[in-house]
C-alpha cells in the first residue's frame, strides 16, 4: 500500500484544524496509508519509506517554520538522490502573507527534484470552510498521485 507522509508543524488551533482537514482528505483515498510526523521528529528513514509527502507549516516572519526547515536540513543529503520525483504537496498558513515561505519551500523541493502534484495552498487568518475543503482536496490529490508511483 502506498504511504503518504505528512510532515507538519502545528503550533496553533488554526493549524490543528488544517491538519485535521488533511487527515480527512487523505482518508478519502483508501489505497493510501497515512503516516504523520511532526517536522521536528521526521527524518530520513520516514522520508525514504514514503511514496509521497505532504508538507504543512506556518509562515513565520516571511519564512517557513524553523521546524520544517530543520526537516529539510535533516533529510536533504541522505535523501537527495533517493527521492527524485517524489510526489508532494504543501500548505502554508500565515497571518497575512505566505509568499516567502512558499518561495523557500519551492526552492528546496526543486533542489531535491520532487514533483509537485497539486498547487500549493496559501491560507491566511482563521481557516474558512472553503479553506478546509481545499486542504482536504490537496491531501486527497497527493494521496491519489501515489498510485502512479
Amino acid at each position: 500500500m502506498p504511504r503518504l507522509l505528512v510532515v507538519h508543524h502545528t503550533p496553533s488551533p488554526n493549524l490543528q484544524a488544517v491538519l485535521e482537514a488533511a487527515r480527512e482528505g487523505a482518508a478519502m483515498v483508501e489505497e493510501a496509508e497515512l503516516v504523520e510526523r511532526p517536522a521536528l521528529s521526521a527524518g530520513p528513514a520516514d522520508l525514504l519509506a514514503a511514496d509521497g509527502v505532504l508538507l504543512g507549516t506556518p509562515a513565520n516572519i516571511g519564512y517557513m517554520s524553523g521546524a520544517l526547515k530543520h526537516f529539510f536540513d535533516t533529510v536533504y543529503y541522505p535523501c537527495l538522490d533517493a527521492t527524485v520525483g517524489l510526489p508532494f504537496g504543501v500548505w502554508v498558513h500565515g497571518g497575512d502573507d505566505t509568499a516567502g515561505a512558499l518561495r523557500a519551500i519551492t526552492t528546496i523541493t526543486g533542489a531535491l527534484r520532487w514533483k509537485q502534484v497539486a498547487a500549493p495552498l496559501s491560507l491566511t487568518g482563521a481557516p474558512s470552510k472553503d479553506d478546509l475543503e481545499a486542504v482536504r482536496e490537496l491531501a486527497a490529490t497527493v494521496a491519489v498521485s501515489l498510485e502512479d508511483r
